[in-house]
């Protein structure tokens, strides 16, 4: 399958790019593009700095301190931006609009992950040429070391599959070309290009990484080679054992970027920051966020709403009634549980990304009886969890869908769907660690109050 680009060369020559100022030339190297434009972000961070540094951006209540730091403004982060009724706007971007101007393959209808990477690091849209390049650079550098194949094959089937991750992600730390430079002493100003290598070099062996784990517990331990001719997530899938299915193939590069970037402030991507700020490798600050990506609050989500659709599924016998569904909810909720798949910590309307996965449901798999049962909870659930009262949010998030249309197509080892989010989440957060390098972002250290500390402050507040 050969790519083609979505827009002819006279629509991307007019296409308003949201970066500074756009480019023409089809060879021109993502390093090489990042290291034109960084220059003009550092003016412009260092001026918004001296003119506004001293601004007060927000307030904070006792409430978000013991909270979770939630609604808190005190990260920066360019790639995305979350807001509670729109949704997710990749560098500006919808994620309608990201499926429109992204390059395609030929044939193909949904964006290519690798032109996302291009356009959270940058700004800009690739061009065809551009991201065929780096499909090309990805797959150059995909083979994984053999200590690392080796700890891989001697994980125990019972260890989780995202331990297994966060282990192997760990143990590329020996290929390190950041950790190497800095030993030597390298400049400040240089921290960017060797976070770029490792980074590239990272997002490049994910795939084998996951896919080996995934054949090692599940399958016959096999793992194809990559074929440097053919994008990212078609090799993804043929590692998996879907190559042949098309389907799965646009369905693994429309998971890719819809599951990359949710705003710096999530687990995984603030963890990956955070530990990055420390100047720690990527190899390292991935493998922190991964961790934090296991947990059931975060990327883990997608595994338990699929044991539950199950298990509904199941209790249910086929009767996918308005009235069954509504009744099997009231039931979860007395439980003392939540309805798994819906909610989320900033938005306040139905999750884009469920949104995106519908309508490639709809057009794949309309008749399929788990997307019928999801469709239905769609319709009853809001209502049910508005007359609870008790969720701010009463819509559907991305992880109430996902895990079925991976059913559909035969990948139903749940145990392994947060691992399939990681490989997608490294698209968003390792585009932030280079640009964090490149800006020169300080390490970060918020300031903690004890209780007795905070009682005293609020005290004396109250008395002004």
């Amino acid at each position: 399958m050969s790519f083609r680009n979505i827009a002819t060369r006279s629509q991307l020559a007019t296409r308003a790019f949201s970066a500074t100022r756009a480019y023409s030339s089809g060879s021109t190297a993502l390093k090489e593009r990042f290291a034109e434009l960084l220059p003009g972000w550092q003016s412009e961070v260092k001026d918004l700095k001296s003119k506004y540094g001293e601004t007060v951006i927000g307030e904070v209540t006792l409430n978000q301190a013991y909270g979770g730091m939630r609604g808190i403004k005190g990260l920066v982060w360019e790639g995305s931006v979350l807001d509670p009724y729109e949704g997710i706007r990749f560098r500006g971007r919808t994620i309608p609009e990201i499926q429109k101007v992204l390059p395609k393959v030929e044939g193909g209808e949904e964006p290519l992950p690798e032109a996302l990477f291009w356009l959270l690091l940058t700004g800009e849209v690739p061009s065809f040429e551009q991201t065929k390049s780096l499909s090309e650079d990805l797959a150059a550098r995909s083979k994984l070391p053999k200590h690392v194949e080796d700890l891989l094959d001697h994980c125990p089937a019972t260890l989780h599959p995202m331990a297994q991750f966060s282990i192997g992600i760990n143990a590329l730390e020996s290929e390190s070309e950041f950790a190497k430079a800095y030993a030597n002493g390298v400049g400040k100003k240089e921290y960017w290009k060797y976070t770029y290598e490792d980074s590239i070099n990272l997002l490049a062996k994910l795939p084998t990484i996951a896919a080996k784990i995934y054949r090692n517990v599940f399958k016959d331990g096999k793992v194809a080679p990559v074929d440097g001719s053919v994008d990212y997530a078609r090799n993804f899938a043929t590692q998996l054992g879907f190559g042949s299915n098309k389907e799965f193939i646009e369905l693994m590069r429309l998971y890719l970027c819809i599951h990359s970037d949710h705003e710096g402030g999530n687990v995984s991507a603030h963890t990956t920051h955070l530990v990055g700020s420390a100047l720690s490798s990527p190899y390292l600050s991935l493998a922190a966020g991964m961790n934090g990506l296991a947990g059931p609050l975060h990327g883990r989500a997608n595994q338990e709403v699929l044991e539950w659709l199950v298990s509904m599924k199941k209790e249910l016998k086929g009767d996918f009634s308005k009235e069954k569904i509504e009744k099997y909810l009231w039931k979860t909720l007395n439980s003392g549980r939540v309805i798994p798949g819906y909610g989320h910590a900033v938005l306040r309307k139905t999750d884009p990304r469920y949104m995106a996965q519908r309508q490639f449901a709809l057009k794949h798999m309309k008749d399929y009886d788990m997307f019928k049962l999801v469709s239905t909870i769609y319709e009853v659930a809001p209502k049910v969890l508005k007359e609870q009262g008790k969720t701010k949010n009463p819509w559907p998030n991305v992880d109430s869908h996902s895990g079925i249309l991976l059913q559909y197509y035969g990948l139903t080892e749940q145990s392994f769907y947060t691992v399939l989010f990681g490989v997608a989440r490294a698209f968003g957060v390792l585009p932030a660690l280079i640009i964090d390098r490149g800006l020169g972002f300080p390490l970060e250290r918020p300031k903690s109050f004890s209780t007795e500390k905070y009682k005293e402050l609020v005290e004396s507040l109250a008395k002004k």
